[in-house]
This record gives structure tokens, C-alpha cells and sequence, in this order.
């Protein structure tokens, strides 16, 4: 049998692509590792839940209220108004998704990638299948990689595919404390270079357990030891701690996603986490959508060109926004001084609500103009020093 499509990785991105192209009726083999479970602090918005139909029964927890926390130890709390960030954990979130794939019509195989082969019929995925340790063969026509950051199909697909910067992040799932400093509907994020010198570290609530980590590009750093901290700091030093995770998490998204010929790349593949906050499940979720988009679109019209669709849907609608979440981790990020500016600016009311707007619904807020004109000066008064961090 040779599918229409091939997809490589079963994490939000392929087993999205995986769903929608089984739903439309295209044949599907959808190739997963198994077991490996990404470290992620599973907070996903509203708009996921509506656009990609997520039932509430894999939302482990509500979040109402962000705690933003600077070096000095300084806290901010924002209210989540007429909204919420929803929780999941990626143990089951992600083996749903891929269920749901299968129930849609998508074959599911279970082994680790090892390269594609071509011949006049087209490329064939060749992968170690996990139950019998030996080689198998999958023929198809076109390949959607979405085997995550340091994707093996984009390393050797795509142009620039091995170059992606990332950053390293770790976590440690916990048993939730039982403590009056610990709110299981809010989400602690931490700015503070003894925990993550370029980065941030958090605290998120999922239910029973809380995802407790940090992420960093700069080589060297203990992240389990700053993890450690973390953990010491917070007050959750004796939590059970249930498992632990790490992973490389994509900067920036590659500037192809297609080899021009039989090859598509999706999420973390395609380097779509967003810059200063590292949300990737919506922005994966919507990655694999434009590349299922963009594989039935070379399979109608036989034009390996449309597989170009890909990248030029996602950055239609998301370009300006990750454009101006780099630009604020370019300028926040660098030292403890620009993190304790950056949370004074959270201070400002209006700078909460349109940054929980824009989350929620994945959208640029552009109907305050007053409130943008504040915000920008309020950025110049803090980066130039003329406000005092307190401000």
C-alpha cells in the first residue's frame, strides 16, 4: 500500500495533520515513537479548546490568575478576565490526540524514523519498529515531518533544517502541595537569572500534580539543579516527585518548511514556539493543520510547490505576533535588571488585559490605541532607565 500522506511524529502537530487529512478522507499512516513524553508546562488557550474541538474532560486545571515574580522576588498578579488559560497534561493530552487521529482513519505505527528513500513511486519512511527491534518500510507520497525540535526529517530534507536555535527546558512533575502559598488555579512565572539565565522558570498547576521547571539556551547551566532551586524557592522542595523531563524547545521558526519536492515540516520541526513565552501546543496544533492544508493541495493539483501553503498560512495570521514576542525577549531577557523592569511593567492594568486578550485568541488587540501609545512609552521609560523598575 502506498498512503497519500506519511506523517513522522505523534505529538500535537502530526497527530493534528494526521486527523484532519484522514478526515478528509486521504490514506494516513501516522509513525510514532511511543513513551516519550515532552517536557511542557500544558497550558493551552481558549481558542484551542474551540478550534481543535478539546473536550474539557483533558483540561486537569482553570487558571484565573498569572503571578509574574521578578529577582528581587517582587510579585505581580494578573487576573484572567472573561477567560482562562486551560491546563493538560501531555502524558494523555497528546495520546488522545493521537487516538483521535486513529479513529478518524489514520494507521498508527509504532517505531523511531531512520530515514527516507525514494524510487519513481516516490519517498518511503524506512524505521525501526518498536515491537520487533527490526527495519520496516512505509511508501507514500508526500512526508510531513513533525518529529519535534532537532527534527531527523528536517535535518535532512529541508534547507537551513539543522540549524534551528533552541533552548533547553526541563521540568519535574510533582504531587500539588498542600500549602496556603500554593493556588491550584494560578501560575507562577519566575524571572530570575539564578533560575534561568536567558529564560524563565515556572510553577503551573495540573490538577493532583503542578509541571515545575525552567528552560535555557545558554550551555552549561544545572537545570536540574536550578530546577532544585526552584523548587527550594517555592516552597515545594518536599513534593513526591513523579517523573522528569527534558527537551530541546525551537526559538525561531525556520525560514522553510518544504523541500520543494515531497516534504512538509510542522510544529516544533518548523521552529513554531512562540518567542518570550515558549507556548508551542496551539502554535504546533495550528502548524499541523497548515501542513495537512498544504498536503492535500499538492496532492490535487500534483504541484510540489503548494507544499509551500505551510509556512505562508501560518505566517498570515501569526508573523506580527511572534515578531513582537522576539523583539520583548530580545529586550527583557538579557540581565536581572531588564527582568525586574519587565515585571513593573506588568503593573499596568492595561498591559494585562491586552496581553490575556491577545493569549486567549491568538490575536494582536488593536482596538485601544491609547493603550498601546501608554504601553510603547511605558517600554521606552523602562529600557532607556528613565522609569524606576518600581514603576
Amino acid at each position: 500500500m502506498q498512503y497519500d500522506v506519511i506523517v513522522v511524529g505523534g505529538g500535537p502537530s502530526g497527530a493534528t495533520a494526521a486527523s484532519r487529512l484522514a478526515r478528509e478522507g486521504r490514506t494516513v499512516a501516522l509513525l510514532d515513537r511511543d513513551g516519550r513524553i515532552k517536557p511542557c508546562g500544558g497550558a493551552i488557550p481558549p481558542r484551542l479548546v474551540r478550534d481543535f474541538d478539546i473536550p474539557d474532560h483533558q483540561l486537569v486545571a482553570r487558571i484565573n490568575t498569572a503571578r509574574m515574580i521578578s529577582p528581587t522576588a517582587r510579585k505581580v498578579d494578573i487576573a484572567i478576565e472573561n477567560g482562562y488559560v486551560g491546563m493538560v497534561d501531555r502524558e494523555h493530552f497528546d495520546e488522545f490526540l493521537r487516538v483521535r487521529a486513529e479513529t478518524h482513519g489514520a494507521e498508527r505505527l509504532t517505531g523511531t524514523y531512520l530515514r527516507i528513500e525514494r524510487d519513481a513511486a516516490g519517498p518511503s519512511v524506512v524505521y525501526r519498529e518498536k515491537a520487533s527491534g527490526q527495519e520496516k518500510r512505509i511508501s507514500g507520497k508526500i512526508v510531513i515531518g513533525a518529529d519535534g525540535a532537532r527534527s531527523n526529517v528536517a535535518r535532512s530534507e529541508v534547507p537551513g533544517g539543522d540549524t534551528i536555535p533552541y533552548v533547553i527546558a526541563y521540568h519535574e512533575i510533582i504531587a500539588s502541595p498542600q500549602s496556603e502559598d500554593y493556588d491550584p488555579a494560578r501560575c507562577d512565572v519566575i524571572y530570575d537569572g539564578q533560575i534561568s539565565p536567558d529564560f524563565y522558570g515556572w510553577v503551573f498547576p495540573h490538577g493532583p500534580q503542578a509541571s515545575v521547571g525552567m528552560g535555557t539556551q545558554v550551555p552549561g547551566v544545572d537545570l536540574k539543579a536550578a530546577t532544585a532551586d526552584l523548587r527550594r524557592a517555592a516552597g515545594l522542595e518536599s513534593c513526591e516527585t513523579i517523573r522528569r523531563e527534558g527537551a530541546p524547545i525551537p526559538l525561531k521558526p525556520l525560514d522553510r518548511w518544504d523541500n520543494g519536492r515531497d516534504v512538509v515540516l510542522a510544529g516544533d520541526a518548523a521552529g513554531v514556539v512562540a518567542p518570550s513565552s515558549g507556548e508551542g501546543i496551539y502554535y504546533a496544533m495550528v502548524g499541523g493543520d497548515c501542513a495537512a492544508e498544504a498536503a492535500m493541495a499538492c496532492l490535487a493539483s500534483e504541484n510540489p510547490a503548494k507544499l509551500a501553503i505551510a509556512r505562508k498560512l501560518f505566517m498570515r495570521e501569526h508573523k506580527t505576533v511572534f515578531k513582537v514576542l522576539g523583539a520583548m525577549q530580545d529586550a527583557y531577557y538579557k540581565s536581572d535588571e531588564r527582568r525586574e523592569r519587565f515585571v513593573s511593567l506588568c503593573h499596568d492594568l492595561d498591559v494585562q488585559r491586552l496581553t490575556f486578550e491577545a493569549y486567549m485568541n491568538k490575536k494582536l488587540v488593536r482596538a485601544r490605541p491609547m493603550a498601546h501609545l501608554k504601553i510603547m512609552l511605558k517600554n521606552i521609560g523602562h529600557l532607556t532607565g528613565i522609569l524606576r523598575a518600581t514603576s
